[in-house]
């Protein structure tokens, strides 16, 4: 009898220990699993490509801007002397092209004839003076060496005319045709020094490359900034996506177009957000460690959703969105 009691006192208990773990398991598993994301949008840094001190800053912090506004201006004079130089060079080269192109003056040829001019009269008494030694040597007047130093004479004044109509002809002809083209590219190589150092001042205007919001300004007018530093952030408010870190344990649960109720704090309010994007593999540095506790290292994914609205959206970045799975 005693024995039956303690068995039908164990059983009572038992089947207690077994109601209270089936209830728990039940609200375990009832309970929603809430994921948090954070409201991002897309970022352009805004930066020069040149070196230079800040000569002025026409916008500030929290201002809505359209693109092409400028933002901000350098003050570059090495540039300015840069472009002076390079301008100098370019008119040189331009000045020996057209000397090039239009040959020899008016002046150097008139003075290249008149020597041609000069040889060949030269030439015209050398043969002539020439031809009356030789007529006296056949007479036997004169003797074999004057005849030669006349045959000598009459060769030299030959030899000086062809070389003063060479170089008539070479001023008739001008620059040859590798000349020409060696200073047109002189002209080519002083055009394109100019344009890069124009293409680098004008890199000293500072644009808004899209409509948006400024969320950073790192510099003010008087700071030098160096090459590709960003000196102003904008927010692109028309391109924003809610960001989660999903446990791979929790991805069976996601896919791309499904459709989740978010409560977004920050404005008190529900949103509907779609997955639009889902990255192919995991990130390891929101990697959490659960081996430890005997179960297997949980990658994360992260996910990004779209609000499903039509009207202007409330949402900025870094409001957090809070959604239950």
């Amino acid at each position: 009898m005693k024995r039956s009691r303690y068995l039908l006192i164990l059983l009572l208990f038992l089947l207690t220990a077994v109601v209270i773990i089936a209830i728990g398991a039940l609200i375990k598993h009832s309970e929603p699993t809430v994921l948090q994301g954070v409201v991002q949008c897309r970022q352009y840094r805004v930066s020069s490509k040149i070196p230079g001190r800040i000569e002025h800053i026409y916008i500030t912090e929290g201002e809505r801007v359209d693109s092409g506004a400028l933002l901000y201006t350098l003050s570059t004079p090495e540039l300015n002397t840069k472009l002076t130089q390079a301008t100098a060079a370019k008119s040189a080269a331009q000045a020996l092209d057209r000397q090039a192109l239009a040959g020899a003056r008016k002046q150097q040829i008139e003075a290249a004839y008149n020597l041609y001019q000069r040889a060949t009269a030269a030439r015209n008494l050398a043969e002539k003076s020439y031809n009356r030694v030789a007529r006296l040597y056949e007479k036997g007047v004169v003797t074999a060496q004057q005849l030669d130093e006349a045959s000598a004479n009459f060769e030299a004044s030959k030899a000086a005319q062809s070389a003063a109509y060479a170089e008539y002809s070479l001023a008739l002809a001008g620059a040859t045709k590798e000349q020409k083209a060696a200073a047109a590219a002189q002209v080519e190589m002083a055009q394109g020094a100019v344009a890069e150092v124009e293409s680098y001042i004008a890199d000293s205007h500072l644009f808004a490359p899209i409509s948006g919001e400024i969320s950073t300004v790192a510099y003010y007018a008087g700071e030098l900034v160096g090459t590709g530093f960003p000196v102003v952030t904008i927010l692109d408010t028309s391109d924003i996506w809610v960001e989660f870190n999903i446990k791979e344990s929790l991805m069976p649960q996601i896919a791309i177009g499904n459709i989740f109720r978010a409560y977004i704090p920050a404005i008190d309010r529900d949103i509907i957000l779609k997955v639009s994007y889902i990255a192919p593999q995991a990130d390891f540095a929101t990697w959490s460690a659960t081996r430890a506790e005997g179960s297997y290292d949980i990658r994360t994914f992260a996910v990004r959703m779209r609000e499903e609205t039509e009207d202007e959206s409330a949402l900025r970045q870094g409001m957090s969105a809070i959604i239950k799975l």
